[in-house]
């Protein structure tokens, strides 16, 4: 970086570095760069907020340029506190921070402001709403089955646990507790994929009963043969979701063979979804559930509609009731 003769002490970069690697404009004219040479070699990120051309930008460096320029005080939230701690959420473009006092207000930046008893911690270094605190916050912006996703996927971290978050939620007021309450009692652990949390969901809005998560096959020495997504082992049914659109390798394809082989001698049936069918025909794919059920033996209840208010389907796309 350009900053002019004066640099030498480290005087003229403090007054200029807002934090280690982010500077502003105004300081490195006052410490002797030229408006050409600053804007040459770096980049802006917010309003007053500049980068190193060269530099990597990615999310921790976003949320400490964001930090840097908010009222003193604010913090991490929302999505942002989300992606802090692996949580999955839809995609969002803005860094989200809580202020006490006001909103901040600039490009690029989500500003809330700060709820009373809102719990923060510091995270690897940047301060940010606590990962339960996030999840409850996460209500008033996410649909009950994206929450769920969260919810299963910071209990996967080691976040909190399922009766961590049931307990914290259930002290909660505000608008939107009830879909917090309700999302947080339908957390799992065990959930490997956000499509697996979606496929549970459709099962279970559907009013069918719920499979159990993440069971697992060991031999006679503990280590791991089989891991079932979702299952009814009674019925000796399981139900899987595929993101792959082919085998991942040859060998890849003789291990599933080798699979479906022992889960015949077993006789357990593998029923797999694909993407597809949960966000494009879920109702092709609850009438193929329903039908494994009752093939199995299971008594099948009277769908609920409440799954066509989260699973969008095509036009033609119908659960079919035998």
């Amino acid at each position: 970086m350009t900053t002019g003769a004066r640099d030498a002490d480290g005087e003229d970069k403090a007054k200029l570095e807002l934090a280690p690697g982010l500077f502003t404009r105004a300081g490195a004219l006052s410490a002797g760069s030229t408006a050409w040479s600053f804007r040459r070699s770096h980049r802006q990120l917010f309003h007053g907020v500049h980068v190193p051309r060269d530099d990597v930008v990615d999310d921790r460096r976003l949320n400490e340029a964001a930090l840097s320029i908010c009222p003193k005080g604010s913090y991490l939230s929302h999505f942002s506190a989300a992606r802090l701690f692996g949580g999955v959420v839809p995609d969002d473009p803005d860094v989200h921070v809580t202020s006490p006092r006001n909103r901040p207000k600039a490009r690029g930046i989500a500003g809330h402001r700060a709820k009373r008893n809102q719990q923060v911690t510091t995270w690897r270094g940047l301060r940010t709403t606590t990962p339960m605190q996030t999840f409850l916050d996460m209500a008033q912006v996410l649909t009950l089955v994206d929450l769920v996703v969260l919810g299963d996927s910071l209990v996967k971290r080691e976040r909190f646990t399922t009766r961590q978050l049931v307990a914290f939620v259930a002290g909660s007021t505000g608008p939107h507790h009830r879909l917090a309450k309700r999302a947080a009692a339908l957390v799992r652990k065990g959930v490997d994929s956000p499509m697996e949390s979606r496929l549970r969901l459709l099962i279970v809005l559907a009013g069918l009963p719920e499979p159990k998560v993440n069971h697992r096959v060991v031999d006679a020495d503990g280590q791991l043969i089989y891991r079932f997504d979702l299952c009814y082992l009674k019925f000796g049914l399981v139900i899987e979701y595929d993101g792959r659109q082919h085998a991942d390798s040859t060998e890849q394809w003789h291990r599933d063979l080798d699979r479906d082989e022992q889960l015949d001698d077993w006789q357990i049936r593998r029923l797999v979804v694909v993407s597809s069918g949960i966000y494009n025909t879920p109702g092709t794919t609850l009438s193929r559930i329903t039908k494994a059920m009752r093939q199995r033996g299971m008594t099948v209840p009277t769908l609920s509609d409440e799954w066509r208010r989260h699973f969008p389907s095509r036009a033609g796309d119908v659960a079919s009731p035998s």
